[in-house]
């Protein structure tokens, strides 16, 4: 069996359904063999979608070691998190290199938390000044944004600007409190790209006894076209890939059910909202 595709919003690429995050194990220092078996794995199992930022310590630098030789293959995408236009170029320039590449396939503007950065990075010198001359030179193919912070904030950014795609969490949490779930499927109706993250709620849900293929299939039956999760071994990659494999809708009924029974305990799983 192999990963399904879904279309990429409005860009027209067909992605798997399941990316690896640059998170779990990518995102440390020193731990290059164990994050070269767990990017291996996610490539043996047939995940062509990798995720990385310029935040995420040796992440980058991992991917560059561990996806040689196989760019033309896989959907390479990381972010930044400059709010000025020579913040971002800085960054891309560094990204470029430790991913040992000349072009991105997605980057993004990463966690946007305030209006004020909203306005800073349209603001003339801002960001987006950059990210869009990447575009056109070719240095990036797509622009996305990101955010787990607000809903109004990160909308206001995808009404405002030119984006391609949007990052936000997908998880049986949201719905308690200021969800970005509506936020995905008006991106989706927009033409975007839709990415979730944050669908393991870093680990906390397997830890409830809510099971990683019913946290996947949850986050797979939204408005999304794509899921990104960490990994801290190769085993868990074989065990998410296993279950985006197997998937189906989960239920109407059935997600309810599952959004009722971690209310109580939606404020610690949504640890990324203030």
């Amino acid at each position: 069996m192999e990963l399904s595709r879904r279309v990429l919003g409005d860009t027209g690429e067909a992605v798997t359904l399941l990316g690896l995050g640059g998170e779990g194990v990518l995102r440390t220092y020193g731990q290059g063999k164990e994050a070269q078996k767990v990017i291996h794995a996610a490539l043996e199992s047939g995940i062509a979608y990798f995720e990385s930022a310029r935040a995420y310590s040796g992440s980058e630098a991992y991917l560059g070691m561990g996806l040689k030789g196989r760019r033309r293959e896989i959907f390479l995408t990381s972010k930044s998190h400059g709010r000025t236009a020579q913040e971002a170029e800085a960054h891309l320039h560094t990204t470029l290199k430790n991913l040992q590449t000349d072009y991105l396939d997605l980057w993004q503007v990463h966690d946007l938390r305030t209006m004020a950065e909203v306005e800073a990075i349209g603001a003339p010198g801002g960001a987006l000044e950059v990210f869009y001359q990447a575009r056109d030179r070719g240095k990036v193919r797509f622009v996305g944004v990101t955010g787990h912070h607000d809903p109004e904030v990160l909308g206001a950014a995808i009404r405002r600007y030119r984006f391609d795609t949007v990052l936000l969490p997908v998880n049986p949490a949201e719905p308690s409190h200021r969800s970005f779930l509506p936020l995905a499927t008006e991106a989706r109706d927009l033409g975007l790209g839709v990415v979730g993250m944050k669908v393991l709620c870093r680990g906390l849900l397997p830890q409830m006894q809510v099971p990683v293929e019913m946290a996947l299939t949850y986050a797979l039956s939204q408005a999304v076209s794509v899921i990104v999760v960490g990994a801290d071994s190769a085993g868990q990659v074989r065990e998410l890939a296993e279950a985006a494999m197997d998937f189906d809708p989960l239920p109407e009924d059935v997600q309810k059910r599952l959004e009722t029974v971690v209310a109580p305990y939606a404020q610690g799983l949504m640890y990324y909202k203030p």
